[in-house]
C-alpha cells in the first residue's frame, strides 16, 4: 500500500475505532513544517489550517512535546487561548491528538476530533494511544517505500539520460572522426545554444541518426 492510501486507511480506521469520534486528520511533520495530509472529515482540515496558520493548537503542541493531547471544551481551554474560542465557534469543542512517534523522531500526529463536549474519556485516550504505535511505524514504513521508489525512479531516469548522451558522442564521432572529449565539447555547445538539457540534445541527435538511416534503406 502507498503512502496517501495507507493514511487514508489509518485515518478512517480510528474514525470508527475510538468512541465519539466525528472526524480523524493525519498530520505529517517534513521539513519542519506540519501538513495535514488525509482527513476523513471535511471539517478536520478546515480545523487543522486554523492552527496551522496562527501557529498554536493541539496537533503543534503533541509533536512538538511529543506527548497525548486532550481538551474536553476547546472554546475554553486556556492552553490555546487564539485557536480554542474560534474552532469552538465552528462547533468543534473535543480533540485528541495523538503523536506518531519512532525511536528517534516525530513523524507527525492523529488528530481525532468531536463536535459535543467531554467526547473522548480515559479509555478513549488508550484505545488511541495503543493505536499511534502501528500506525507511526506503518507511516514510516510507507515514507522509507515512497522515498525508495522516488530514487529508484531518479536512477533510472539518470541511466536513460547517460545511455542517449553516450549514443549520441558515438554518432558526433563516427561523422566527424573526432575523439570522445571533443564530442562531449560539440555536445555541450549545441546544449548551450539551444538553451536545452544535454539529454534532450542527445535525443534529438539520435532521433536523427535513427531517422536518416531508416531512410537510406527505404527503396527507391
Amino acid at each position: 500500500m502507498d503512502l496517501p492510501a495507507l493514511l487514508v486507511h489509518v485515518a478512517d480506521f480510528a474514525a470508527h475505532a475510538i468512541p465519539g469520534a466525528d472526524g480523524v486528520g493525519l498530520t505529517l511533520v517534513e521539513d519542519g513544517r506540519a501538513d495535514t495530509i488525509v482527513s476523513s472529515a471535511a471539517f478536520v482540515r478546515t480545523v487543522d489550517a486554523i492552527q496551522y496558520r496562527i501557529g498554536e493548537g493541539p496537533c503543534i503542541t503533541a509533536a512538538a512535546e511529543r506527548r497525548t493531547v486532550r481538551s474536553a471544551s476547546l472554546g475554553k481551554d486556556p492552553s490555546w487561548p487564539r485557536f480554542g474560542p474560534r474552532v469552538g465557534r465552528l462547533g468543534v469543542h473535543s480533540v485528541l491528538s495523538l503523536p506518531l512517534l519512532t525511536d528517534d523522531r516525530v513523524l507527525g500526529a492523529m488528530n481525532v476530533y468531536a463536535h459535543a463536549e467531554d467526547v473522548f474519556d480515559a479509555w478513549a485516550v488508550e484505545l488511541g494511544e495503543l493505536f499511534a504505535v502501528p500506525a507511526a511505524i506503518s507511516v514510516q514504513n510507507a515514507q522509507a517505500l515512497a522515498r525508495t521508489t522516488r530514487l529508484a525512479a531518479q536512477l533510472q531516469s539518470a541511466l536513460t539520460h547517460r545511455s542517449a548522451i553516450d549514443q549520441a558522442l558515438g554518432v558526433l564521432m563516427s561523422r566527424s572522426g573526432c575523439t570522445p572529449a571533443e564530442a562531449f565539447d560539440k555536445l555541450r555547445a549545441m546544449s548551450q545554444a539551444q538553451n536545452r538539457k544535454a539529454s534532450a540534445v542527445a535525443q534529438q541527435l539520435l532521433d536523427e541518426a535513427v531517422a536518416r538511416a531508416r531512410a537510406r534503406r527505404s527503396p527507391g
